[in-house]
């Protein structure tokens, strides 16, 4: 069996390159395609399921908002890119997504990310929000009768630019752009 080293927090995260759906063609995409970005990586169970194009639809309405931010959307599932176009191709929900579709029908990119589960050969879901310099800032994986939100999503990619531009300080829960932040250390004082 081969040993693939998951991506922890604050660690780079190793370059791969797949085959990729995307602006209606089929092409090669490499994770350092996108250095200097942020980078969110979507992990979805299947094409042609039912939580997946309610989630990814929210992704896609959601996606100008990312670009914004200045961060990049990669959809991942093990389906093939072919699977993947059938499904852009059938799906209104579907057709909506602009960002690029990654198929890993072998698995590699989701095992080095923690979501491959073995005996069925799905992914769960996971969402990681990967920093310019390639080093992993956060992540959630869910049971796949679990829907994610694309908008919570987006929040921690703009705490995490926050948080990267404004070093010492810490995003509170529910911290939105433009809220009070808080200084580690000294906003707690006096407050214990």
């Amino acid at each position: 069996m081969e040993n693939i080293e998951t991506v922890r927090i604050n660690e780079k995260v190793a370059d791969f390159e797949v085959e990729a759906f995307y602006n209606n063609a089929i092409k090669k995409i490499k994770l350092s395609d996108y250095a200097g970005k942020w980078v969110v990586m979507f992990f979805y169970p299947a094409d042609f399921t039912f939580v997946c194009p309610t989630e990814l639809k929210e992704m896609a309405d959601l996606y100008e908002k990312f670009q914004a931010a200045g961060a990049e959307v990669l959809s991942v599932s093990t389906d093939t890119v072919f699977v993947h176009k059938a499904w852009w191709d059938n799906s209104p929900s579907i057709n909506a997504i602009k960002f690029p579709m990654l198929a890993d029908p072998t698995g590699k990119v989701c095992k080095q990310f923690g979501t491959y589960i073995p005996g069925e050969g799905l992914s769960l879901r996971g969402s990681f929000v990967i920093d310019p310099e390639g080093v992993l800032k956060a992540y959630e994986i869910h049971d796949n009768s679990i829907g994610r939100s694309p908008s919570e999503l987006l929040r921690k990619v703009e705490a995490a630019q926050y948080v990267r531009e404004h070093g010492g300080e810490a995003c509170p829960v529910n911290w939105q752009k433009g809220k009070d932040t808080l200084t580690p250390g000294l906003d707690l004082v006096g407050k214990l």
